[in-house]
């Protein structure tokens, strides 16, 4: 079956992060379990395109969204390129599949008012959680920073000194993201205040629970959520969505996209360009300033 395998590669050959093999091993047990009910069998690396359509329908069957199912089976096509690329296997049987269609969804970014507004809120409480908290909002909107990444922060990787950090991004890739004085004086105060309460130097991590353990990585999605949802009245509120922020605001200000990209920690434009939705009134200022012809 060699799933066993095929983890191992992604985590020591592709240096997928922890999270992502999770997501990966998952979508394959997702179809072993299929494969087992109807077909009796345990071992998917033999299976057949037809089994595998048979999967997808249950999958659409049970209202479970294009987006997921494309997720789903782009994990399973990975695997049998694996066992194709160590000869486990002659042939990919999703090798021709075609996605299914799917509707893609427009990211809303927060608007710089309702992150100033969280950040106004968060500016009147001196005591650890809330400084801390200040510092995680800050920290995605002032680095595009993504959750994985702020979570494994270390305070090794903070240089106040030359006023960067060092973020270890998608496999393994280390980047330098330069921080906003704001940041800065922030970063300061968090550092004292978790000297003092936790007085325990020993932890290498930057950002702590109050018990003075690793922040976790659903904390920090309710901590956003939780002060977003009184500042906007957006569907998602993630600190994905801080990180589109960041970008998105950025690309509006007239910023390069090839920095926006070094700065996302993207390894192709492709994936940076999903950022480049200006609104057209944001277009139309940019025009009538920049056009040679509007200058005369």
């Amino acid at each position: 079956m060699f799933i066993s395998e095929f983890i191992d590669y992604l985590f020591l050959e592709k240096k997928y992060s922890e999270h992502t093999v999770t997501a990966y091993k998952a979508d394959l047990n997702s179809f072993l379990e299929f494969y087992r009910r109807e077909y009796e069998d345990s071992d998917i690396s033999q299976a057949h395109y037809s089994q595998i359509r048979a999967w997808i329908v249950s999958l659409v069957d049970a209202n479970i969204s294009n987006r997921t199912i494309n997720r789903k089976v782009s994990s399973l096509k990975t695997y049998y390129k694996f066992l194709l690329k160590s000869e486990q296997i002659e042939k990919n049987p999703l090798a021709k599949h075609k996605a299914l269609k799917s509707s893609k969804k427009l990211q809303i970014p927060f608007s710089s008012d309702e992150v100033d507004s969280v950040l106004n809120e968060l500016t009147d409480n001196g005591d650890f959680e809330s400084v801390r908290d200040r510092l995680i909002v800050e920290l995605f909107y002032a680095t595009g920073i993504r959750r994985i990444e702020l979570v494994n922060l270390q305070i090794s990787d903070i240089d106040l000194s030359t006023r960067q950090i060092k973020v270890l991004g998608k496999r393994s890739k280390e980047r330098f993201v330069p921080l906003i004085s704001s940041v800065c004086e922030t970063l300061v105060v968090y550092l004292e205040l978790r000297k003092h309460k936790l007085q325990d130097t020993s932890n290498p991590f930057l950002l702590l629970t109050k018990k003075g353990v690793k922040i976790y990585e659903t904390l920090v999605y309710r901590i956003i959520n939780g002060y977003f949802s009184k500042a906007s009245s957006k569907v998602k509120r993630s600190p994905h969505i801080l990180r589109h922020s960041f970008a998105t605001h950025l690309l509006n200000e007239g910023a390069d996209l090839n920095a926006v990209k070094e700065l996302l920690g993207h390894s192709s434009l492709a994936a940076t360009q999903v950022y480049t939705h200006h609104s057209i009134a944001q277009l139309a200022k940019v025009y009538e300033r920049s056009h040679p012809r509007n200058k005369k």
